[in-house]
């Protein structure tokens, strides 16, 4: 999976290398994401996925909420599009200690949990199950335990240097987390396969293993959250690319 904002065209001959999936972050309807994304604006972006097949992720945050019928604008947009397979929604992740006017309050997040799967049956291009929307209520509440924490190692711009403890990196306030992934994996660990058998079992399993092969292979350190009762040692300096424009 490649997250990209959109302002540079997508390469077409990504659409032919296997399990490729190209996401394109849009922040809400112009005159939200215009501001925060520029120059990744809609025209551009529109301009650079033509012909392409990809996969939006929109990021809610509370100002998008004041309007009845925000929401559903926006899926019916990108709904539309040709070029879009699916729509992604995560909720906006603060970090610890922040106060801003994109965080939602409680009541929003109830709010949103309630409204997306009404909007999925008139949209089947939003991925958002009943069970993944509540489970933005009650997220993971440390990387701990968060399946998508443990189960993804994430890199900066150079592909080299680690963005820990997950992908928000810096200290990300859990009790708050909005991130599809995780909700979606929160969600599903809890499903039954047969019996007393669910799926996290099979994922815990599945953890243990790999790290066991990691530790034989001793190939690369992994990330502290995969080594029980270790502790993160804290932000690295990520890479910054300086844009020309």
């Amino acid at each position: 999976m490649v997250v990209t904002s959109g302002v540079i065209p997508i390469p077409t001959k990504w659409s032919k290398i296997l399990r490729m999936r190209v996401v394109v972050s849009v922040d809400g309807l112009p005159e939200h994401h215009d501001i925060r994304r520029n120059p990744a604006t809609y025209e551009r972006i529109l301009e650079n996925i033509e012909g392409r097949k990809i996969n939006v992720h929109w990021v809610i945050t509370r100002p998008m909420l004041a309007r009845v019928g925000y929401l559903q604008e926006y899926v019916a947009f990108w709904s539309a599009r040709p070029e879009v397979d699916h729509i992604w929604v995560s909720l906006y992740s603060p970090q610890m200690g922040e106060e801003s006017p994109e965080r939602l309050t409680p009541e929003d997040r109830e709010r949103v949990a309630n409204q997306l799967p009404r909007l999925q049956k008139a949209y089947p291009k939003l991925l958002i199950p009943d069970g993944m929307a509540h489970a933005f209520v009650n997220p993971p509440p440390n990387p701990q335990s968060c399946l998508f924490s443990k189960m993804s190692v994430n890199y900066s711009a150079d592909l080299q240097s680690r963005v820990e403890p997950c992908v928000f990196g810096g200290t990300p306030d859990c009790n708050q987390c909005g991130c599809s992934i995780s909700s979606a994996l929160h969600w599903i660990q809890n499903e039954r396969i047969v019996g007393p058998l669910r799926v996290g079992h099979l994922v815990k399993t599945s953890l243990a293993v790999g790290t066991a092969v990691s530790g034989i292979r001793n190939r690369e350190c992994p990330p502290s959250r995969w080594r029980p009762g270790a502790r993160s040692s804290g932000p690295r300096n990520l890479v910054t690319i300086q844009s020309k424009e």
